[in-house]
């Protein structure tokens, strides 16, 4: 990276509270020098609260962006803690990433001739405090599929079929399910990254 994209001086650190490999490396891609740390949140229990309230999904995603940011800025007070989540809906269902082989046959075959949506959410914490977020939404229109080709694809991805929502990811052979996708590719792949590259250049820590 060059030089006069590095960093600015002075610039407070940035937090990535997840694990995810997609998020880490589309940031390190975009010049955002980062550490990553794990949040300590139940999601599923956060979940299973939402849409027992009837929360629609970019609810439930902003919702857990916003506790794995503020879990992580509790121990890191000083930098700029991102936290992330993303929710697939489908006429008016939420969607997790599957558990088993079994469950993600069972989502392709779910979506398969249907639209659904891709929310991403992103907020910012500092100082055990929201202080941004962006959400935005891609839609995504899955071609009929037959049961052969569900198990082909899932015999070709192995276990990264378990990795994703929708047991699917984008930027593989995943491309292959899909009739067409409307939206930013940032989003589809779980990160608002533009919204988050201005606000991160309005605090400092890139240049303008």
């Amino acid at each position: 990276m060059s030089a006069g994209l590095g960093p600015a001086p002075g610039a407070p650190a940035v937090v990535l509270a997840s694990q995810s490999r997609t998020r880490r490396l589309l940031l390190e891609a975009a010049g955002i020098v980062h550490r990553s740390e794990p949040p300590r949140v139940d999601e599923d229990e956060i979940k299973r609260a939402m849409r027992g309230a009837g929360a629609p999904a970019a609810a439930i995603a902003e919702r857990l962006a916003e506790t794995k940011a503020l879990s992580v800025s509790l121990r890191r007070p000083a930098a700029l803690v991102i936290g992330c989540d993303q929710m697939l809906e489908c006429a008016g269902e939420s969607f997790d990433k599957p558990a088993t082989r079994a469950l993600a046959a069972a989502q392709l075959a779910a979506l398969a001739g249907r639209t659904h949506r891709l929310v991403s959410a992103a907020v910012v914490a500092q100082g055990g405090v929201r202080i941004w977020h962006a959400i935005d939404a891609a839609s995504l229109a899955m071609r009929p599929l037959t049961p052969a080709f569900i198990e082909a694809y899932l015999d070709a991805v192995g276990e990264t079929a378990l990795a994703a929502v929708g047991a699917y990811q984008l930027e593989g052979l995943g491309a292959q399910l899909f009739a067409r996708v409307e939206g930013d590719w940032f989003t589809v792949l779980g990160l608002p990254l533009l919204p988050l590259l201005e606000f991160l250049r309005e605090r400092g820590v890139l240049r303008r």
